[in-house]
């Protein structure tokens, strides 16, 4: 949504943000500046909407009466109290001034959710307190059920879900990034375009689970099998990469994704130790459904299926991923012992989206652009997989 909006913004390149409240109405000159789209003066929109503005480096803070919302400056990610929210252009600061994306002002401040104001694109008004619900007519079922088929892909049955986990979070950062923005951290990076993959399927009709959108912790055993179980037909779980320093290895980069078997390399055993150091973070829990019997003996026929189908999805992942580089990347299609995925109850996957360690990679994967073209990949092979799951289904009662 937010970048349709931006999209259709830029075509209408608005040169004011008219602030209206119950004290009158106030204009707030936009700015471009290098083709990120119209920019809003921090402190002339704090002004306006009665607010306050104070940095932080490398944070700049937007303290209102509903919330308080900090921009890592140099980077399209605004933090809504625990939510963090990835905007279609990045946060400013040009000598003493502040400038954020107008697209913040619309889908943020405006957001319905928070009722505090409501937005006015064909005129870029900004107007205090909620909208007016407009009075809208039921549509039938056969009109609504022949409006959800038409938003499915070709070929792609109804009902599927998958779960998106977006990897880390909470007082598990993951890995530092070394060449991201200051201040920003894997689990970061890795909830904004989980995120922006849970938006482009469920755009395409696919009901999409999160294991988390907020910055929290989750136990990396749980997250398979709490949010991916029944009725759940993939679960993805996003990381960043990084190397240890060596001669040479800023100059590594690219995608790997993985599926669970025993690691065939030292690398695949690298990463694999690298994310199963998270659960160090992990919270105690009781695990009071123990398997055995028929049960394991059943578990283990789906879990060989399952393996086969996490292989097919991993290579569809790679393969859409790897077209997004016109220089050879390393990585490829992997197998290692994730605990992540250990518990998995349906074919799952993990994709490394790139190095942190390398500059490109990082460059990438923090901006809004390369943030877009990750998930856009990632969605579009998830969608290639249940187009073959489909198929390969049809005459037959498989688990689903």
């Amino acid at each position: 949504m937010i970048a349709v909006l931006a999209a259709l913004l830029a075509i209408a390149s608005p040169g004011r943000l008219q602030v209206t409240t119950a004290r009158g109405t106030v204009n707030v000159p936009l700015v471009e500046w290098r083709g990120d789209g119209p920019l809003v003066p921090l402190s002339a929109l704090a002004r306006a909407i009665g607010a306050a503005v104070h940095t932080s480096p490398p944070w700049a803070v937007l303290e209102t009466g509903g919330g308080e919302f900090r921009f890592l400056l140099g980077t399209p990610i605004v933090q809504d109290g625990s939510t963090l929210v990835t905007l279609p252009a990045t946060a400013h600061q040009r000598h003493d001034s502040l400038f954020v994306p107008l697209a913040f002002v619309s889908e943020v401040l405006a957001a319905p959710a928070r009722q505090a104001w409501h937005w006015l694109p064909a005129t870029a008004v900004l107007a205090e307190g909620p909208a007016a619900t407009p009075l809208t007519l039921r549509p039938s079922r056969t009109t609504v059920g022949a409006a959800k088929r038409s938003q499915l892909p070709y070929g792609l049955k109804a009902g599927h879900r998958v779960t998106i986990d977006a990897g880390h979070g909470g007082t598990d950062p993951g890995n530092p990034g070394m060449f991201f923005p200051h201040g920003l951290k894997e689990k970061d990076v890795t909830l904004a375009v989980s995120l922006l993959v849970r938006d482009d399927l469920e755009k395409q009709g696919v009901r999409v689970t999160m294991t988390r959108t907020t910055d929290t912790l989750i136990n990396l055993t749980q997250r398979a099998p709490r949010y991916c179980s029944v009725g759940c037909d993939l679960f993805v779980s996003i990381h960043v990469n990084s190397l240890n320093p060596r001669p040479g290895y800023t100059n590594v980069h690219g995608f790997e994704t993985y599926f669970l078997a025993e690691a065939r390399s030292a690398d695949a055993a690298r990463v694999a130790r690298l994310e199963n150091d998270a659960a160090r973070f992990d919270r105690p829990e009781v695990d009071s459904t123990p398997t055995t019997g028929l049960d394991f003996m059943f578990k283990d026929l789906q879990s060989g299926e399952y393996l086969r189908q996490s292989q097919r999805a991993a290579a569809l992942i790679q393969e859409l991923l790897g077209e997004m580089r016109d220089t050879p990347t390393s990585g490829g299609v992997k197998q290692a012992g994730f605990a992540v995925l250990t518990t998995a109850k349906r074919p799952a996957v993990l994709i490394e989206i790139g190095f942190a360690t390398n500059r490109d990679d990082a460059k990438m994967m923090t901006t809004p652009s390369g943030q877009r073209a990750l998930a856009s990949n990632i969605a579009t092979a998830i969608i290639k997989y249940l187009r073959v799951y489909d198929q390969q289904t049809a005459d037959s009662s498989g688990p689903r």
